[in-house]
């Protein structure tokens, strides 16, 4: 097992491990025991009733969390003439086509999320291994792959986030930051839930929603329960 400092063990302690509570106060305690010197994100684990080796049980999709996340994303959009103006006038940090696709083959990463027009895909097709194994591909099914680019900066901007099952059957996902305010972070956590709950596959058996836990970055995490959001 993990050693733990003298500081996480003291947060530790204002968490009862045993314990399932609402989400407010769960995200309560998860702000009290977050003593890091920096600004903490909070984070949501969810075990699902599924089998993750199935395909028709993947659960993925995204989620507009109405306070954000804390964190302002880096878009790149991949687009050409009159959809590369309305990429910039929707905010969007780096735009552009062969050029931006040359600067990534010589090994530049420096932005978070990409979007494309479907008829950049073909030439986006070819970082499919750089961008790939850093998640950054686009996708249609995350909205980044996409003719209304306006839509995609802003939702992005706003807010966005991506959401997938892992191969343990899990959802790993940022509601927001320790210096949020509760019931914020409590609002960012239920649309995270509710469209959980709406992506759940028709061929999942039994209770969907398994464990639902809330943490900070480097606090101890708060047992949320379930059974309220099934």
């Amino acid at each position: 097992m993990a050693k733990h400092g003298k500081k996480y063990l003291e947060a530790a302690k204002l968490i009862d491990s045993e314990a399932t509570y609402e989400s407010l106060e769960a995200i309560e305690l998860v702000k009290k025991a977050a003593t890091a010197k920096f600004d903490e994100s909070v984070e949501v684990a969810v075990r699902l009733g599924v089998d993750p080796r199935k395909q028709d049980q993947a659960v993925r999709g995204v989620v507009v969390l109405p306070h954000g996340t804390g964190k302002t994303k880096r878009v790149l959009v991949f687009a050409k003439g009159d959809k590369a103006k309305e990429a910039e006038a929707a905010g969007a940090d780096y735009v552009g086509d062969a050029d931006m696709i040359n600067k990534i083959q010589q090994g530049w990463f420096d932005f978070d999320v990409c979007v494309a027009t479907p008829d950049m895909m073909s030439e986006v097709g070819k970082l499919g291994r750089l961008l790939g194994g850093k998640g950054l591909m686009p996708n249609p099914k995350a909205g980044t792959v996409t003719f209304n680019v306006t839509q995609a900066v802003q939702e992005i901007k706003a807010g966005k986030i991506e959401y997938r099952l892992d191969k343990a059957g899990q959802i790993h996902a940022p509601i927001g930051k320790v210096s949020f305010d509760a019931e914020k972070l409590n609002e960012n956590f239920k649309s995270l839930i509710d469209a959980l709950n709406r992506a759940k596959p028709a061929a999942a058996k039994g209770v969907y929603l398994k464990n639902i836990s809330v943490s900070s970055t480097m606090g101890p995490g708060a047992r949320v329960n379930a059974a309220s959001y099934r």
